[in-house]
């Protein structure tokens, strides 16, 4: 094994234990909070990743749904944990040159768990920031261009557990909360071949805009 490989492993490893880290911590720092709140929550995804191919001409987001389940404990008036379940419609559109000229829609769904720290430094602001674990659930493709159609790819052609890093403003409204958040993928997406040559090193970056509702205080 060489030197940057060994590297690259350990790269992954350190990232992942930080991650499940923060995952860990906000399920153990229950104990002692002030208060507790949970609600449902929905918007709007502005989904991207970087496709690292020499023969790339164009890319363009993929707009899609994210909805969910969230739970808050706020320790003290001013900070606290927020951990959430939410579908995810990730994936963008690349537009490929050379000799074949073609346009892929990637369309991946994904079940992540975002668990963040909360810091409210007054009432009707929050600032959030953390971490998120990615389950994909389905992967789809559509063609244009020289070759037409669509189909439905294995899951196995993609790396089924995605990380990352994520952070965003909200602003309180009694029980409605408005929010916007950008979040960045750590985990490559392609695993076999088939995909790397697509995909090369792309990794997940999205944006979400929400509304949510809280049904207990």
């Amino acid at each position: 094994m060489n030197y940057s490989l060994k590297r690259t492993i350990m790269k992954r490893k350190i990232t992942f234990t930080i991650i499940l880290t923060a995952i860990l911590a906000g399920t153990t720092l229950s104990v002692g909070a002030q208060q507790i709140s949970g609600g449902i929550k929905g918007g709007l995804t502005m989904s991207n990743f970087y496709v690292g191919q020499d023969d790339i001409d164009d890319e363009n987001a993929r707009f899609g749904l994210n909805a969910g389940l969230f739970g808050q404990i706020m320790f003290f008036e001013t900070f606290g944990i927020q951990h959430e379940i939410l579908y995810s419609a990730k994936g963008t559109e690349v537009v490929y040159g050379g000799l074949i000229d073609q346009t892929v829609n990637f369309k991946l769904n994904y079940l992540d768990f975002p668990v963040l720290m909360v810091i409210r430094p007054v009432e009707i602001l929050e600032i959030h920031a953390g971490a998120y674990l990615g389950l994909l659930l389905s992967a789809k493709t559509e063609y244009s261009g020289t070759i037409e159609g669509n189909d439905e790819i294995s899951r196995d052609n993609f790396n089924t557990l995605d990380y990352g890093i994520g952070a965003g403003v909200a602003l309180n409204f009694g029980n409605m909360q408005t929010g916007i958040r950008y979040n960045l993928g750590l985990q490559k997406l392609a695993k076999s071949d088939v995909a790397n040559l697509l995909l090369g090193d792309s990794k997940n970056a999205f944006g979400q805009l929400y509304i949510a509702f809280r049904f207990n205080n």
